[in-house]
């Protein structure tokens, strides 16, 4: 009897110390899951990038996939193929990731309509539009380009006039994301791929603030095709001032001069810097996916993620 005492009390002992530990098993598994718990919240509070955005005379702070979605609506139409759609989120994201998520709503930064002029715009294609546009920019949510791990300045335009420009032959700087590539598709996808501006040598010189005009030589161009400079009556301009003294669509243009008639013959919108918005959609309509599109257009890119940075 004495043995069988001392073997169930040695049972007891053992089950009562297999339930203690249990029991502190238990809490400590709980313990971390309560902390696991609370690193996914703050995670999933890290998730989210505010972008102040100057409006007129208001200040307003959105979300950044919130306020992408007023913007990729704004920039390209909705109707367009999804990868052309995604590769705009991509590079509308890039470019306010590249200003500090500090913009404003005009073409200085980066067109931005609000849901209710959105609905204004798109009439009785809202809702269809508003949800394939959600959709792009959900598909590609945080994605940005980076180049030496920093966020790059993603211009976009129109279309060219069948090359994009190098950034110095538009703005300042020359970087190496934004080089001149080949965009063939343009010239099929733009209706007003080529348009035509006539005016006057009068007009002409009071655009460019002379009092008059009398000889004009034929442009000099870039390799890209957008012009370089012209000499007027033995004084240099820049394709980018003749375009923006004349407000023409790009300064991708020819010149002709019939006695007082200049006429300029245009080719493609925008400034011609970085990706072309035709040139997405013509690129996408052919099968390349966004990432694709992007990469052809910004030149030795990364991709990172801004909710993983």
């Amino acid at each position: 009897m004495r043995v069988e005492y001392k073997a169930g009390l040695f049972l007891l002992i053992l089950c009562l110390c297999m339930y203690l530990w249990l029991l502190q098993e238990r809490n400590t598994a709980s313990f971390h899951s309560e902390i696991q718990q609370e690193e996914l919240k703050e995670q999933v509070e890290e998730k989210t990038k505010t972008v102040t955005l100057q409006r007129g005379e208001e200040i307003v702070k959105l979300d950044l996939e919130t306020y992408l979605k007023g913007v990729v609506g704004s920039e390209m139409t909705p109707s367009y193929e999804m990868e052309a759609l995604k590769a705009q989120a991509v590079a509308a994201r890039t470019f306010v990731a590249s200003r500090n998520y500090k913009v404003d709503d005009t073409t200085a930064s980066q067109v931005y309509l609000d849901d209710s002029q959105l609905k204004a715009a798109w009439k009785e294609q809202y809702e269809t539009s508003k949800e394939k546009i959600a959709e792009a920019v959900d598909a590609t949510k945080g994605e940005i380009m980076v180049v030496d791990g920093k966020p790059i300045t993603a211009f976009f335009f129109a279309s060219s006039g069948g090359k994009t420009a190098n950034s110095e032959e538009y703005y300042s700087s020359a970087l190496s994301y934004l080089r001149s590539v080949d965009s063939p598709w343009d010239a099929d996808i733009d209706q007003d791929y080529v348009t035509t501006f006539r005016c006057s040598k009068q007009e002409l010189a009071h655009a460019l603030g002379k009092s008059s005009i009398s000889e004009i030589e034929a442009p000099i161009f870039y390799d890209s095709g957008y012009v370089k400079a012209i000499m007027i009556d033995g004084q240099e301009y820049s394709g980018r001032t003749i375009r923006e003294a004349l407000q023409l669509k790009s300064s991708c243009f020819h010149i002709a001069v019939a006695d007082d008639e200049v006429t300029f013959t245009v080719y493609g919108s925008g400034h011609g810097v970085g990706m072309s918005q035709e040139g997405a959609q013509g690129m996408a309509k052919e099968g390349y996916d966004y990432k694709a599109i992007l990469e052809h257009y910004y030149s030795g890119i990364e991709w990172m993620n801004v909710y993983k940075s």
